[in-house]
């Protein structure tokens, strides 16, 4: 295995004038889970060359290299990883032709749907309140209230570790409920096109207060969590069917299966990501025996 030397790494992201680094970066920092020990080196590239640049040599110095957006659905391990992590929060590219716009990965999903609303665009409504970024949600298909990214989306860039940039189309996405190709490609996600549908301001706006306040009422917002941490199954939702195991409110350590909503785990303050990992275990291990229902995890792990 080639031995990574972080610090010819770190002084060529310097002399290139990459984008802000830092070494170390605590992973607990960069996940709404606040979990996660430190990233060896973390990087915000500004550009697509850029990160074309980064990749390249990240990949000939033999780096393992990781993609971060929000980390809203990622579960760090508490020892950290030995890896180069890109962060695509630079990239925030916001560009309006139309019905149509070209975002960039990094771009907030919640600040993307009230642009297009206060253009009297409709369709991403139901994004409002998810949080994240536009990268992550165009690789979950990322949906709420009947709605979901593949709706919208005309095509995605992406960025192979060589540097590559890769066009795909929708239809060569293949999406589905909360799947794609990009969840199976070792791809940085760049940026996204989407197209809209004319519609009128007052009644996005409208919508979207109405689906915020139903988040506030049904989901513990307050709280550090990793969103949803099932997919919900065939036949009923995933949170239902941990509430009827009897698992709701369960407490491991200081991760707990939350009391407003049984498919979300949450951080009561210093919880450990092996915590969360053993009580989603559970919860599959219960559903399973009692309703002959196998829950698969939405919750993406590094270690």
């Amino acid at each position: 295995m080639q031995q990574v030397d972080w610090q010819q790494i770190e002084n060529w992201i310097e002399k290139q004038q990459i984008g802000r680094w830092q070494a170390a970066a605590p992973l607990a920092e960069f996940t709404s889970w606040r979990i996660g020990g430190p990233a060896r080196l973390m990087v915000w590239p500004e550009t697509e060359e850029k990160c074309a640049a980064l990749l390249q040599y990240g990949s000939q110095q033999g780096a393992d290299l990781r993609f971060l957006g929000s980390g809203t659905n990622l579960l760090a391990a508490d020892e950290g990883v030995e890896a180069l992590v890109i962060h695509t929060g630079a990239l925030r590219r916001l560009e309006w032709a139309g019905k149509e716009v070209q975002a960039g990965a990094g771009l907030p999903l919640a600040q993307l749907s009230k642009a297009a609303a206060d253009r009297s665009l409709k369709g991403l409504e139901f994004a409002i309140g998810i949080p994240g970024s536009l990268g992550g949600a165009l690789m979950m298909n990322a949906g709420a209230y009947g709605g979901q990214m593949s709706d919208l989306v005309l095509e995605v860039r992406a960025m192979d570790k060589t540097g590559r940039i890769r066009v795909l189309q929708e239809q060569e996405l293949s999406y589905g409920y909360r799947e794609s190709r990009l969840k199976h490609e070792d791809l940085l996600i760049l940026s996204g096109r989407l197209g809209f549908k004319e519609g009128n301001q007052e009644e996005s706006l409208a919508l979207m207060k109405e689906y915020l306040e139903a988040r506030r009422q049904k989901q513990p917002l307050d709280l550090p969590n990793g969103g949803s941490v099932f997919r919900n199954p065939a036949g009923g939702g995933a949170g239902r069917y941990i509430e009827q195991a009897g698992l709701k409110g369960l407490q491991i350590g200081k991760a707990q299966i939350s009391p407003k909503h049984a498919n979300f785990i949450v951080n009561l303050g210093g919880a450990k990501a092996a915590e969360v990992s053993a009580l989603m275990d559970r919860a599959q291990k219960e559903v399973a025996e009692k309703f002959g229902v196998r829950l698969e995890s939405e919750v993406i792990c590094w270690r």
